[in-house]
C-alpha cells in the first residue's frame, strides 16, 4: 500500500524525534546552561620579605600580578607605617617628625591562594614564605578580628615616643597598645635603648612572630 502525504509527514516527524533522542537530547526541552561556579573569597596574610626591601618588594609585586593578568585573584598590600614625633636635646625641646614600619619584614597581602599567584610571588626577589606556612603547606589566612584591628588602625598616627627607659624587662608579659595588633599580649625579647625601642614576640595562626615597637606602643601586665 503506497504511503499516503500525512503518512510521511508522520514518519518524517518520528525521525526527527528519533534523532534527537539518540543524541542525547529531548524534542521538547531546552537546554540547561551549566552553573558557573562560585568565585573564591580573597583572605589576608603575612608575608615574610628582607629586611628594608619592603616597598621596593610590594612595588615589584604589584607589578608582575599586572603583567601576569592575576588582578582578579589580587587584592591590596599593606605595610604598617607610623609616623611619630621623637623629642631631641637635653630638655626635650626638639621635636622631629619621623616614619617608621611597625613590622620590618613583613607585608600583609590580600589574595585568593591561587598557585600561579603563589608561585608568581615566590619568583619575587627578597620574599620569604608566609607566615604559618611553607613550600609544602598552605598557609592559614589571618582571623577575621585580626584583619579588622589591622584595617581599623590603618593609616599614619602621630605619637610621642618616650626616651626613658621602661620598667618592664627582658623576658616579661607586655601588652601592646598601639598598631595593627594592638590589645595583644607578648614577651619582651630585647630593648634597645639607644633607639628607644623594644622586641616583643607575639603569637598568631599558631606561628612567633618578633616585633619592633617604640617604648610607649607597650605596657606592662
Amino acid at each position: 500500500m503506497a504511503a499516503t502525504p500525512g503518512d510521511m509527514d508522520d514518519m518524517s516527524s518520528d525521525a526527527g524525534h528519533i534523532a534527537e533522542e539518540a543524541a542525547g537530547g529531548s524534542p521538547r526541552a531546552e537546554a540547561t546552561p551549566p552553573a558557573s561556579a562560585p568565585s573564591a573569597k580573597k583572605d589576608w596574610y603575612v608575608l615574610r620579605v628582607q629586611v628594608g626591601r619592603e616597598d621596593t618588594i610590594k612595588e615589584n609585586i604589584e607589578r608582575r600580578v599586572k603583567i601576569e593578568g592575576l588582578d582578579d585573584k589580587f587584592g591590596q598590600i599593606y605595610i604598617p607605617v607610623e609616623q611619630y614625633t621623637e623629642r631631641r636635646g637635653e630638655k626635650g625641646e626638639k621635636i622631629v617628625i619621623k616614619k617608621r614600619k611597625l613590622y620590618p619584614g613583613y607585608l600583609m597581602i590580600e589574595l585568593e591562594m591561587d598557585p600561579r599567584l603563589v608561585t608568581l610571588l615566590r619568583e619575587v626577589s627578597g620574599v620569604g614564605e608566609f607566615l604559618g606556612g611553607s613550600m609544602h603547606k598552605a598557609p592559614d589566612p589571618l582571623p577575621l578580628v585580626e584583619v579588622q584591628r589591622m584595617l581599623h588602625n590603618k593609616g599614619e598616627k602621630v605619637s610621642t615616643a618616650v626616651v626613658s627607659r621602661p620598667k618592664y624587662d627582658i623576658g616579661d608579659r607586655v601588652k601592646i597598645k598601639d598598631g595593627p595588633f594592638s590589645g595583644m599580649d607578648g614577651e619582651v625579647k630585647d630593648i634597645l635603648e639607644q633607639a628607644a625601642k623594644v622586641k616583643v614576640e607575639v603569637t598568631i595562626i599558631g606561628r612567633s612572630l618578633t616585633v619592633e615597637l617604640e617604648y610607649w606602643q607597650v605596657e606592662e601586665l
